[in-house]
C-alpha cells in the first residue's frame, strides 16, 4: 500500500487526527493547526489520492478507512470535515477500538436528499460528476464557492480554499468522481445509530450542502451524540470562525479519556 502524506505536530498527550473534505488536502487546517497543536498531538493527513497522497485510484469508503489506519496512532479522536466526516465515521464503525471520540464537521451520514431527508439533490451531484470530465477547474471552483456562500467572509474564505487546492497536486478526475460517488450513494444513518463512543457533530447554519435541518433529525436518531450549530458559518466553520471552532473541539476532547502518546 502506498504511504499517505501524514504530518504530526504538537506534543499533547491526546491524539487528534484531522481529515479534509472532497477535492482538498490537509492545508485546509492551516488556520486552526497552531491553536490545536498547543494542546494535542495533531495528525494532518491528505486522504488517499488527494494532495500529496498520490498513487491511489478511487477507493471505497472502507478502503479509505483501512488506508488511514495503517499509519494512524493506536487510539485517537478523529475529526472529519464533509467527505472526511464519512471516512471518520466509517472508521469508527469498523474499528471502534481505534477511536476515542468522533467529531464530524459540516458532514452527514447521508449527503443525498430524499424521502424527507434534507441534503444535496441527486441531480446536483450528477451534474458535478458530468462536469468534472468537461471542465475540472471550473467544477472544483464552483464546489468551493458553494461551501462559503452566505457568510460575511465568503469571498476571502472561498479564495483561501482555492489556494489550498492549488498549493498541492490536484486529485485525478477518477479520484474526484470516486469521492462524489461516495457522497451520492453512502447512507450510514442506521449503522451509526448503535455507535456508543463519544460523538460531536458541528454544523454551519448557512451551509448549503449540509442543511441545518439535519442536526435535530440526528439529535433524535442518535441521542448519545451531541451537536453544535455555528449561527453565522457555512460549510467551513473552521475557516470562518476558527476560535469558536477550536473551543468546541477542545471542550469535547477534554472530556474524553484518551490513551497517551504512542
Amino acid at each position: 500500500m502506498m504511504p499517505l502524506y501524514w504530518k504530526t505536530i504538537g506534543h499533547g498527550d491526546r491524539h487528534l487526527v484531522l481529515l479534509h473534505g472532497w477535492g482538498l488536502n490537509a492545508g485546509v487546517w492551516h488556520d486552526i493547526s497552531v491553536r490545536l497543536s498547543a494542546q494535542f498531538t495533531l495528525h494532518l493527513v491528505d486522504l488517499p489520492g488527494y494532495g500529496r497522497s498520490q498513487g491511489f485510484g478511487p477507493l471505497t469508503l472502507p478502503q479509505m478507512a483501512d488506508a488511514l489506519l495503517a499509519q494512524a496512532p493506536a487510539r485517537a479522536v478523529w475529526l472529519g470535515w464533509s467527505l472526511g466526516g464519512l471516512v471518520a465515521s466509517q472508521l469508527a464503525l469498523s474499528h471502534p477500538h481505534r477511536v476515542a471520540g468522533l467529531i464530524t464537521v459540516a458532514s452527514s451520514p447521508c449527503f443525498s436528499a430524499g424521502d424527507g431527508w434534507p441534503g444535496i439533490g441527486p441531480a446536483t451531484l450528477g451534474q458535478f460528476q458530468q462536469q468534472l470530465s468537461e471542465d475540472f477547474q471550473r467544477t472544483v471552483e464552483r464546489f468551493l464557492a458553494l461551501q462559503t456562500l452566505g457568510t460575511e467572509s465568503a469571498r476571502q474564505d472561498a479564495r483561501r480554499l482555492k489556494e489550498v487546492v492549488l498549493e498541492q497536486p490536484v486529485p485525478s478526475v477518477a479520484v474526484l468522481n470516486g469521492g462524489l460517488e461516495i457522497l451520492r450513494s453512502i447512507d450510514l444513518r442506521a449503522a451509526m445509530s448503535g455507535l456508543t463512543l463519544p460523538q460531536l457533530r458541528l454544523y454551519g447554519a448557512l451551509d448549503g450542502l449540509v442543511p441545518r435541518a439535519i442536526a435535530p433529525l440526528l439529535d433524535a436518531l442518535w441521542p448519545a451524540s451531541r451537536s453544535h450549530l455555528f449561527s453565522k458559518a457555512a460549510h467551513a466553520p473552521f475557516i470562518s470562525h476558527p476560535d469558536a471552532f477550536c473551543e468546541q473541539v477542545s471542550g469535547f476532547c477534554n472530556q474524553i479519556d484518551v490513551m497517551g502518546v504512542n
